[in-house]
């Protein structure tokens, strides 16, 4: 074959191959955000449900020291839950960086070859 010819080939394959691993990380990114997005919606909905539980102990509460006590219950617990959320969040963006990179690592481990 004409050499000239069979390098433009090539250079189409890769192209194509490139193109199709960007696609396929691009899938990858999607899904894992929208994942994320779910995540912090179910943890911001989570989160007023608690808030609103403890507003509504601390009216119904009879004397100053119960409602330190609510006060208290409730901050150690929205601080316990926000930084685990942080965390499984932070491990989730993680993931995704990760899930995202696989199919470009392919390709170029492909071309590479």
């Amino acid at each position: 074959m004409f050499e000239p010819l069979k390098t433009t080939e090539d250079f189409q394959k890769a192209g194509k191959a490139n193109y199709d691993a960007v696609v396929r990380a691009y899938g990858e990114a999607s899904k894992s955000f929208q994942a994320i997005g779910q995540e912090l919606n179910d943890y911001t909905k989570s989160s007023f449900e608690n808030a609103t539980r403890a507003w509504e102990q601390l009216v119904a509460a009879k004397s100053l020291e119960h409602a330190l006590e609510i006060q208290t219950n409730y901050a150690k617990s929205a601080y316990e839950n926000w930084t685990a959320e942080a965390s499984k969040v932070g491990e989730m963006y993680q993931a995704a960086a990760s899930d995202a990179y696989k199919p470009l690592e392919k390709a170029v481990k492909t071309h590479a070859a």
